[in-house]
């Protein structure tokens, strides 16, 4: 927890200068015909005529409030336009590790268990086409199969949606999941092989272990020696990467967010990149610091339950 604060803290420093020297908002907000004193009335407006320590003071008094400021474009809450998007960028999110992990632990593990048949080696060689075909690529080979050509599914948007607990999810209706289906697959390809191939790595690692011997010894099922001691000691990096992963797909969907014109923060952080909409860049920014942090306590602390023998305690 300590050091997740130090690097919380570390990273507001760095996203808020990374974000102050790119460019001049100025340039972007204000007519180029505007006289001197309008500029000046807007620029301290918007506080850019205060030194940076002073801004970034600004900033961090901000942050400790949950206020990022108004965006420059939307004269909104920077936090609120981000939370509006959330769910659409959630959903698209979970929905593809969801697919990502269906797929991914029981081909790796069939890999992993049986590497020499050839539907083992076909498997792999299909892991492989999940990590070198780009992203942008294979999406608009989707649309072009499932919609242009046999026009089984949407292009675009999120469909109907329904409301639950506030928050309306497009899942929940028939048409809604037919529109999530191609950008979630096209989301989830390179997680996919990612954990098949980590998947299968891991149990070829354990299987040669003493205590996989002795438990087939003992005559136990295969099944149980797979489920107990195969899958849970391989689990460890598999739920690193799972962690991790899925912090990305949240934080580096733009790419899908873009060709299926998915309404998630991914194409509200591009149009605040392209109008230097400083407010809203830097609040999503610290979300996804905030998010890996999270995410990076929720993974020490599955390492504990899953391994006994990383625990920190008074015997260690």
């Amino acid at each position: 927890m300590i050091q997740a604060v130090f690097v919380v803290v570390a990273m507001t420093v760095i996203v808020f200068i990374g974000v102050n020297v790119i460019g001049n908002p100025v340039d972007i907000l204000i007519n180029p015909d505007a006289n001197q004193a309008e500029r000046a009335r807007v620029i301290a407006h918007y506080g850019l005529d205060q030194p940076l320590w002073r801004q970034y003071l600004l900033f961090l008094q901000g942050l400790l409030h949950g206020d990022f400021g108004n965006s420059f474009v939307y004269g909104r809450p920077a936090m609120g336009l981000i939370l509006e998007r959330l769910p659409a960028t959630l959903e698209l999110a979970i929905s593809a590790l969801a697919i990502a992990l269906v797929f991914g632990l029981p081909l790796g593990l069939y890999a992993g268990l049986y590497p020499n048949r050839v539907s083992s080696k076909l498997i792999m060689s299909g892991s492989i086409l999940g990590f070198s075909l780009p992203t942008f690529w294979v999406g608009l080979m989707l649309i072009m199969v499932f919609s242009v050509e046999l026009g089984w599914l949407p292009t675009n948007g999120r469909g109907p949606t329904l409301e639950l607990f506030g928050v309306r999810w497009s899942f929940l209706t028939g048409e809604g999941l037919r529109h999530l289906l191609l950008p979630a697959f096209n989301l989830a390809l390179f997680k996919t092989s990612l954990i098949l191939r980590l998947t299968r790595a891991g149990v070829q690692e354990v299987l040669p272990q003493d205590y996989v011997k002795f438990a087939r010894a003992k005559g136990l099922r295969e099944r149980r020696v797979i489920a107990v001691h195969v899958l849970k000691n391989l689990m460890i990096p598999v739920v690193t990467i799972i962690g991790l992963e899925f912090g990305s797909l949240i934080a580096f969907s733009v790419v899908t967010e873009s060709i299926f014109a998915w309404p998630g923060m991914g194409k509200l952080i591009i149009d605040s990149i392209n109008l230097l909409d400083r407010p809203v860049i830097v609040a999503y920014l610290m979300m996804m610091v905030l998010l890996f942090v999270v995410l990076n306590f929720i993974i020490d602390v599955c390492y504990t339950i899953l391994d006994p023998r990383v625990r920190l305690d008074s015997k260690a």
